[in-house]
C-alpha cells in the first residue's frame, strides 16, 4: 500500500503591485490580517515541512504558521512565479487568457505555460519523492499553482485561475505522484 502524502498549497495573500518588486514586496495590511486565518486553519493539520516560492508574499503568507509549528521555511526557487513578460495594451487579464490558451506561447521577457509547469512540476515531483508520507505546506502563486495542479487534473486552467482568491487554500492528497483529491479549504 503506497502512503498518502499531503500538500497544502497555499496562495499568497492580498500584496499591493510595486513595479520591479516582484520578489521583495510584501503583503498588505489585509494581507498580514489574512495571513493569521492561514495559520488558523493549518494549526490542527499536523504539519511536517513548510516549502515556499523565493517570493517575500509567499514567505509572508505561511510565515506565522510555520513559527506555530516551530518549523524552517525551506526556500525553492523553482516554486516562483511564472514571468508574464512584456504585456500589451489589453491588459493582464487578457494577456492570462492568452498563455492559458496557447501553452507554447509566450510574451517577451515572460515563460510560456509550458516552460514554466515543467519547471514547477520537477520541483513539486522532487518534494513528493523527498517527503513521501508526509504533510507540507507550500507557500505559493495563483500562477504557477493552477499551473502545477493543471499537471495533475486539467480541470485546473484559466477559469480556475481567475476565481482563486489571495489568499487561497488547497489540501491535495497524492498516492505516490499520482494526485487523488483536491479539497479547497480557504474559508
Amino acid at each position: 500500500m503506497e502512503t498518502k502524502t499531503v500538500i497544502y498549497f497555499v496562495r499568497h495573500a492580498e500584496s499591493p503591485y510595486i513595479e520591479g518588486q516582484e520578489r521583495s514586496r510584501s503583503l498588505s495590511d489585509q494581507g498580514r490580517e489574512d495571513s493569521l486565518k492561514v495559520a488558523d486553519i493549518l494549526q490542527s493539520e499536523s504539519i511536517d515541512h513548510f516549502i515556499s516560492s523565493p517570493y517575500e508574499r509567499a514567505i509572508e503568507t505561511i510565515r506565522g504558521s510555520a513559527i506555530e509549528y516551530e518549523k524552517e521555511i525551506s526556500i525553492v526557487e523553482d516554486l516562483r512565479e511564472r514571468a508574464i513578460g512584456v504585456i500589451p495594451d489589453n491588459g493582464f487579464t487578457a494577456a492570462k487568457r492568452r498563455v492559458y490558451d496557447d501553452f507554447n506561447f509566450a510574451y517577451s521577457g515572460g515563460e510560456s505555460s509550458n516552460h514554466a509547469q515543467k519547471r514547477a512540476v520537477e520541483a513539486l515531483r522532487m518534494l513528493l519523492y523527498k517527503h513521501q508520507g508526509r504533510k507540507m505546506v507550500i507557500g505559493t502563486h495563483g500562477d504557477i499553482m493552477t499551473l502545477m495542479m493543471n499537471y495533475f487534473d486539467k480541470q485546473y486552467s484559466y477559469d480556475f485561475w481567475s476565481s482563486s482568491t489571495m489568499p487561497d487554500m488547497y489540501k491535495m492528497e497524492f498516492k505516490g505522484d499520482i494526485l487523488v483529491e483536491v479539497e479547497r479549504i480557504w474559508r
